[in-house]
């Protein structure tokens, strides 16, 4: 029943940190796993949904570090020049925005998503993930930088400081 019940919720935070919904599924049950296996350390009188949050994005993290070897970087292409009289970002859906996130390369959506999403701190981001502090920072930055270039493929010149 906890699996049913949390099923969506769970795989919502599993699809941010993934290329595909089967890296996802895979993400999931392996975070209710861990649930399953560790339901004695979860505190009764807290709130259930956060330390189940909490389980999920750390097994995505070691899903990351697990898989680290097969990441690949992605090409960097050119961006189209155009100007659009209104701001194409106020028609993105949700589900847009999360095809974006999922054409990052692992480690800058890894830290876009702590830091962005679940709000960690570069230093706590930096413990998880066994890097510099800096390099946390970069990472963040870089997944901006990319993600402007993504939308900017998609829809021309954008005014990102309205971002």
């Amino acid at each position: 029943m906890l699996y049913k019940h949390y099923y969506g919720y769970v795989m919502g935070i599993c699809l941010r940190y993934t290329n595909n919904r089967d890296e996802a599924a895979e993400i999931l049950n392996d975070g209710f796993l861990k649930v399953f296996q560790k339901i004695d350390q979860y505190e009764p009188g807290k709130a259930f949904r956060a330390w189940l949050r909490r389980v999920v994005v750390n097994t995505a993290i070691d899903h990351y570090r697990r898989n680290r070897k097969h990441a690949n970087q992605t090409e960097l292409k050119e961006a189209r020049q155009e100007e659009h009289a209104a701001n194409p970002l106020d028609q993105l859906s949700a589900e847009e925005i999360l095809k974006l996130v999922q054409q990052l390369p692992d480690i800058y959506r890894l830290a876009f998503n702590l830091y962005e999403i679940e709000g960690y701190s570069h230093e706590e981001i930096s413990e998880q993930l066994q890097i510099p502090v800096g390099t946390s920072k970069s990472n963040l930055s870089r997944a901006k930088k990319r993600l402007r270039e993504l939308l900017t493929e998609k829809f021309g010149t954008i005014r990102y400081e309205q971002v």
